[in-house]
């Protein structure tokens, strides 16, 4: 529970008003409340009274709060709607883009954003006004700014507001992840090719009594692979595995990127196989159809079971003609460790490449001390952060560079 201020009772509460204003900013924010659930509100908060704060925050959440991804929404919205008195500070500091006073700037945490928006109902404060009240200067740091687009491009998944999500998912919707083609072994014939095709050129000979007349060349075949892309939709990933499931609709339907086949896997306590919906061309049709089928969003997460899983009854179905394979997951798993390492070997060995994008990532100073991340890490060819727009524009250079290992080299030091 967030620290919250002691609140302050009207001479003439109207508690059942302001629940249901409150209600209605969570549903702003993204939480999904009914009528149901605020009548149920409004009696727990009858049955225990309003005397005490600890009780009046865990009451609302025992009725409002049905996910843990909705849990830092509600400590938000519940901290800026009920009287705080920093109320001012934490909205200029999360809807303006550099905002310097009095107060030291802190960043704003996930879901603060989307509670703001959603207590402001879209409105931003007047600057000139809150300074002539507040007595404060208000100074805009315009040096070195970059534009909205430059700045969403590196801005992190779970810091954005709802409004910048849709932009993110626009952008993502127009990327493309070409890839080079593949020489095979296989030959084919080509008037000027490097190679003697000497089959052919002994087949022609024949026809005319053993007389060699021209010289067959041929040169290799080109074949493109195949991009299987692993998605983690556990409690922990949601929110960027939503948008990077944009990101894969965009690509398995892109015209002219050179992929064979793009598959499409989503696991969190089950291994989902959601290829044939990606194929839909509507991005929202295929996502519900995608979310429908797999029962587990938001769930736990049991990563060697799923790779296990992947390894039994998909890797020869899908894993053919040099497939570049994209995990994603922060790899928090509670599993035997040994189990997943023996999975990722697994799946190292059968793919091309085998890429691993890790949100975690994101933090300076990051260390491998999960067990999950411990056991996966020796099996990858490359490990990239993969929480913002950017991350997902440079895995176009990384699927073409067969060098590329990320921070593979430096986190196996810390091993």
């Amino acid at each position: 529970m967030p620290e919250l201020p002691p609140l302050n009772l009207p001479d003439e509460p109207r508690l059942a008003q302001n629940i249901t204003h409150f209600a209605r900013a969570l549903r702003k924010a993204g939480l999904p409340i009914g009528s149901g659930r605020l009548i149920d509100a409004v009696q727990a908060v009858a049955a225990t009274g309003f005397t005490s704060r600890h009780d009046f925050y865990w009451a609302l959440h025992a009725c409002f709060v049905t996910k843990p991804e909705h849990r830092e929404v509600f400590g938000q919205v519940f901290r800026l709607y009920w009287r705080d008195p920093r109320f001012l500070e934490h909205m200029m500091a999360m809807l303006l883009p550099s905002v310097r006073g009095t107060q030291e700037e802190t960043p704003a945490k996930p879901g603060e954003k989307r509670a703001a928006e959603a207590l402001l109902d879209g409105t931003q404060p007047d600057p000139e006004n809150i300074a002539n009240e507040e007595g404060t200067e208000v100074e805009f740091d315009a040096t070195l700014t970059m534009s909205a687009e430059e700045r969403l491009r590196t801005l992190d998944f779970e810091q954005m507001s709802t409004d910048e999500v849709a932009r993110a998912k626009r952008i993502l919707s127009q990327l493309r992840l070409p890839v080079q083609p593949i020489q095979s072994r296989r030959l084919m014939a080509a008037p000027r090719g490097p190679k003697p095709d000497w089959r052919r050129t002994l087949r022609e000979a024949a026809r005319h009594g053993g007389e060699i007349r021209t010289m067959a060349r041929a040169k290799r075949r080109v074949r493109w692979p195949n991009l299987v892309v692993i998605c983690d939709i556990s409690g922990s990933m949601s929110q960027y595995s939503r948008i990077v499931l944009h990101f894969l609709h965009a690509v398995s339907n892109a015209k002219g990127a050179g992929w064979a086949k793009v598959h499409g896997f989503t696991f969190g306590t089950r291994l989902t196989n959601i290829t044939r919906h990606l194929a839909q061309r509507d991005v929202d049709a295929a996502l519900a159809a995608a979310g429908a089928e797999a029962q587990d969003w938001e769930g736990g997460t049991r990563i060697g079971e799923c790779l296990h899983e992947f390894n039994r009854d998909w890797s020869r179905r899908v894993m053919g003609q040099g497939a570049v394979v994209l995990l994603i997951t922060d790899g928090l798993d509670r599993d035997d460790p040994d189990a997943l390492a023996d999975e990722m070997q697994r799946l190292q060995l059968s793919a091309r490449r085998l890429i691993w994008l890790n949100p975690l990532l994101r933090w300076e100073g990051f260390a491998p001390k999960a067990q999950g991340i411990r056991a996966m890490l020796p099996y990858v060819d490359s490990f990239r952060a993969g929480h913002s727009i950017a991350s997902l524009e440079d895995l176009a250079k990384v699927i073409s560079d067969p060098g590329d290992k990320g921070e593979k080299a430096r986190l196996m030091s810390l091993l």
